[in-house]
């Protein structure tokens, strides 16, 4: 290692390339798991909505009545855009476009990021380009792996619909276009894995670029019912909705899918041919000659580990809460005399006013993301121990219990600071709109803090999983991820009560607006304290490394 050079680019050739078949069959082998996962349920999630739609809305007057109250209204664009088509297949794309497209560029990261960044931070890159590896030979072996991974996400969607009876060109535009922003936001971790020295703010510079795109295009399509907006042009998330699929597919767009993975990719390899493994653009910062008086614990260096991802999740909640605040008052004018779309509300966020209601069901998609925080804070206690990090601090007189429970303590209390600060954002931003700041200001935000307990289970089972079965830590993000779509798009799918129990947001009262008792909160506070206690003792047991 040496440094970031400013001198003339390294010319590619054939030898930068070398080794690019052998590191892609090592990716595929070590995502032999998590990819067919990712594409298997996320894929066949898209291609089964097609039953309950028919279900629900089995006539083309239902379908036309549902699509005109939702382009009608500016909070239902804002989540889900708008609908450019009443069938069975528009209605899908509808509902599943900007989610899958989300889904996918967070599979595309995660291959990048691990298959690059990741690889440098561990010093397993340093040991295989002692070998015959060339220096974009890592970059291209990652960027095929998530190549092949969308390639076969667009396939799944698009059989599966076609499967399911639709039409051949709509189910190819839908797949294409889930699997084409995917593409794009691979392009865009392998910049960001130039910029920073770790994989941690690899991930967190990528996901902040998806959730920049998920925000362009719910503000562009929240200002325009047509997809005109400049905003939603400017945002990838946009390009895969109004491609239009089964409504005129407009597929030019996937020229943009194309010309921004371009140009992501190649913006990746000259950034690559500037700097040497191990180094970065953004590197960190030395620290002073003597650490504070707050880093001689364990606790002070958990807190100075996650304290910028805290620091940012916290402002990225204000900032949505705000905004999901702001478009709340408009909900009433949603639903109109459409009963369906009625009961899909009050299974989100109960059967009190429909103003409530819809807070309710804000609040409740707070707390399902703000458990993608949570998990993410307790695997840092992997990523430590994965990365040789852990070794040198418990080798000091400092215990496995102590060194984890620091760790927890900042994820424990964390998602209580970024769900506060959701609630406060949504709280000012209703009263913004409706001129009464302080009337609704303690109930919208105890809405938010009650979201606390579900989101401890999910924590809670991550550290279970972390400290007894450490190989399948990463399973914590498969029960989050389906924690989080039983919520989303269970309530729209009219899935069974069963089905809905298993998400720990299911069993919390409906505020504000709701009638809440003790009991659920208490159960899932025992659970989750059951379920981090247990791991905290299989730690104990268990060989570290």
């Amino acid at each position: 290692m040496t440094a970031v050079t400013a001198g003339p680019v390294v010319r590619s050739g054939p030898r930068d390339l070398a080794g690019t078949g052998a590191l892609l069959r090592l990716a595929l082998r070590r995502d032999r798991l998590m990819v067919p996962l990712w594409v298997l349920l996320l894929g066949l999630t898209v291609a089964g909505l097609t039953g309950p739609f028919e279900a629900l809305y089995d006539t083309a007057a239902k379908r036309a009545e549902l699509a005109q109250s939702m382009n009608a209204n500016t909070s239902m664009r804002a989540l889900y855009g708008p609908v450019f088509g009443d069938s069975i297949g528009g209605l899908v794309t509808w509902r599943m476009a900007g989610f899958g497209a989300v889904l996918a560029a967070v599979m595309s990261l995660l291959i990048v990021v691990r298959h690059t960044r990741e690889e440098e931070e561990t010093g397993r890159q340093e040991l295989l380009s002692a070998a015959v590896v060339g220096r974009r030979a890592p970059i291209s072996a990652a960027l095929l792996t998530a190549l092949l991974a969308n390639a076969a996400l667009a396939m799944v969607i698009t059989a599966g619909l076609i499967e399911s009876g639709q039409p051949v060109a709509g189910s190819l535009a839908l797949g294409l276009a889930v699997g084409g922003c995917g593409m794009f936001f691979a392009g865009v971790a392998t910049v960001a894995a130039q910029l920073t020295e770790s994989a941690r703010l690899a991930k967190g510079l990528t996901g902040a670029a998806v959730g920049l795109a998920f925000v362009l295009r719910a503000a562009g399509d929240a200002a325009s019912a047509d997809g005109s907006s400049p905003l939603t042009w400017l945002s990838p998330v946009g390009w895969a909705q109004h491609l239009r699929a089964y409504a005129g597919e407009r597929w030019w767009v996937l020229l943009l899918f194309a010309a921004g993975t371009v140009g992501a990719a190649c913006a990746g390899y000259a950034l690559a041919a500037r700097r040497d493994i191990g180094m970065s653009f953004l590197p960190a910062r030395p620290g002073p000659a003597r650490a504070p008086a707050s880093l001689s614990g364990a606790f002070g260096l958990a807190w100075r580990l996650q304290r910028t991802t805290l620091l940012g999740w916290a402002v990225g909640f204000a900032v949505a809460g705000g905004v999901f605040g702001g478009i709340a008052d408009g909900a009433s004018d949603l639903v109109g005399d459409n009963e369906q779309t009625r009961r899909i509300l009050e299974r989100m966020g109960g059967a009190q006013a429909l103003t409530d209601t819809f807070l309710a069901t804000m609040a409740g998609m707070l707390g399902m993301v703000a458990a993608l925080y949570a998990t993410g804070a307790v695997l840092r206690l992997r990523g430590e121990e994965t990365g040789d990090r852990a070794e040198p601090v418990l080798a000091c007189a400092v215990g496995r219990l102590r060194w984890a429970v620091s760790h927890l303590l900042i994820a424990f209390l964390g998602t209580g600071v970024v769900l506060a600060t959701g609630g406060v954002g949504l709280a000012l931003g209703y009263g913004a709109t409706v001129g009464d700041v302080g009337g609704r200001f303690g109930a919208v935000v105890g809405a938010a803090l009650a979201q606390i307990p579900a989101v401890w289970v999910l924590a809670g089972l991550a550290a279970f999983l972390f400290g007894a079965l450490p190989k399948l830590t990463t399973a914590a993000w498969g029960l989050t991820g389906a924690s989080l779509g039983i919520g989303w798009i269970g309530p729209a799918l009219d899935l069974p009560q069963w089905v809905m129990d298993l998400s720990p947001f299911s069993h919390l009262p409906k505020l504000p607006g709701g009638d809440a008792t003790a009991a659920p909160f208490l159960w899932l506070l025992l659970t989750a304290v059951l379920s981090t206690a247990a791991g905290l003792i299989a730690l104990r047991r268990r060989d570290m490394g």
